[in-house]
């Protein structure tokens, strides 16, 4: 594949090149895909160093065994063919801007054998949508002792982990429970902490009904004043009573200064053991990209873009999604969620196709449309921001529910259409009744 697209740069042949297949980079190949697929003097890859895409909310239903990875995931090969864009497996190593390069990393198995040797590929327009990873602030032991949910892998290598500990403490009678201990109080701890004591009320019909649900333990521990700082206090309220109901420990106000195999360890001292260590406390881009010759970036190792999404310094590339610094007009940072990379996708589209024609690039504006928050299948909160609710409007149990699942299903139809997203929601529904609710492996 990477011959056929050294010979398309010596052909005049555009080539835009796509790193990273999150939402924004996902929809935006796919978009890109199907307005070129039969234009012979453009072509359109995209580049994931996985083989399958997992919208990133829904990790944390990947890490309690709600969600398959293995039958929900989108295969990048067979959306590829779909779409009309070419996919190869990669991780990126390095960009020579000035020859229009980019350098990927050797593809090795499990055994450490090489399967691909490095490559550069030639692009005419770039796109980086790498996305994010957790910041652990340097954390003296949590990148030995936590667990990360970046990545498909990691939920999975998270989920099998709690299985297993599942499995081992019914075979020793339940002597002690199941410490959980989770850094974050934003949407990934507060909305894991849920899904996990979902899982543990399904075991218990899958070969455990003599796991009592109090053998569960779950401490959230958040450095600030309150759980879920993003939304308005009396819903942050509301969140945090569905959880103590549950049954989850809160520990606001609580910094965490080191990590051990016992737990965590806080700024007073105190000890909170833990078997299962989860970090969700705050994201960063990737610390390679800070080190990346030509290109302008901040603290958090974001990318600085103009108010078009190309690199600060380069024109011909384009940033989008959480590795993006984009500063609005009031001076605040554009979030590090999903609909802002669906909105840069879609801005990212019209720059790319503008920029093809040698017609004017569009200034990217971001809509806050409001946040919402899934406590598993027992409620939701959050609230909505738009001209129709003349502000914010909060949202709280099955109203909540309706909206968070639409979010995903947007997703989808940015990604496959409204038709195959509505056969995948109904494939969904007749599953329920075929496919346990949990995933036990």
């Amino acid at each position: 594949m990477h011959l056929f697209l050294a010979l398309l740069a010596l052909m005049d042949t555009q080539h835009i090149i796509i790193v990273g297949g999150g939402a924004g980079g996902l929809e935006l190949a796919t978009k890109l895909g199907k307005k070129y697929r039969n234009n012979k003097k453009i072509s359109v890859t995209l580049i994931d160093r996985n083989l399958t895409h997992v919208w990133k909310p829904l990790l944390h239903e990947v890490a309690a065994g709600a969600l398959d990875a293995d039958i929900d995931g989108v295969d990048y090969r067979v959306q590829a063919a779909h779409a009309g864009f070419n996919f190869l497996p990669g991780e990126l190593n390095d960009i020579d801007t000035t020859a229009r390069l980019i350098k990927l990393a050797a593809i090795t198995d499990d055994q450490g054998q090489q399967i691909v040797a490095a490559r550069e590929l030639p692009y005419s327009t770039l796109v980086l949508a790498i996305g994010s990873v957790t910041n652990d602030f340097g954390t003296k032991g949590a990148g030995q002792h936590c667990y990360f949910l970046d990545s498909v892998k990691q939920a999975v290598r998270f989920h099998h982990r709690l299985m297993n500990k599942f499995l081992s403490l019914q075979a020793e009678r339940y002597p002690r429970p199941l410490k959980v201990a989770i850094v974050g109080g934003g949407a990934t701890g507060v909305e894991l902490s849920a899904e996990l004591f979902k899982s543990a009320e399904l075991i218990r019909s899958y070969g455990f009904a003599d796991f009592e649900l109090n053998k569960l333990q779950i401490t959230l521990v958040e450095a600030g004043p309150r759980i879920l700082p993003a939304l308005p206090e009396r819903i942050a309220a509301a969140a945090q009573q569905e959880l103590e109901k549950l049954g989850v420990r809160i520990c606001d106000n609580t910094q965490v200064v080191e990590v051990t195999d016992q737990g965590l360890v806080t700024k007073s001292g105190e000890l909170i053991e833990a078997s299962i260590k989860v970090w969700a406390a705050g994201v960063k881009a990737p610390d390679f990209l800070a080190k990346l010759p030509g290109f302008e970036t901040n603290r958090a190792n974001q990318i600085v873009v103009k108010p078009t999404l190309q690199a600060s310094t380069n024109d011909d590339v384009f940033v989008i999604g959480d590795c993006a610094a984009f500063t609005q007009a009031d001076g605040s940072r554009v979030p590090p969620r999903a609909q802002s990379a669906h909105q840069m996708a879609a801005t990212a589209y019209a720059n790319i196709v503008a920029k093809q024609k040698h017609k004017p690039l569009r200034t990217f504006v971001y809509k806050d449309h409001g946040s919402l928050v899934s406590l598993s299948s027992y409620t939701a909160v959050g609230s909505l921001m738009g001209n129709l609710t003349k502000g914010a409007m909060k949202v709280e149990g099955w109203l909540a529910r309706i909206m968070y699942k639409s979010l995903y299903r947007m997703h989808q139809v940015a990604v496959h259409g409204y038709f195959k997203t509505f056969l995948f929601m109904l494939i969904k529904g007749l599953s329920r009744r075929l496919r346990p609710r949990l995933k036990l492996h």
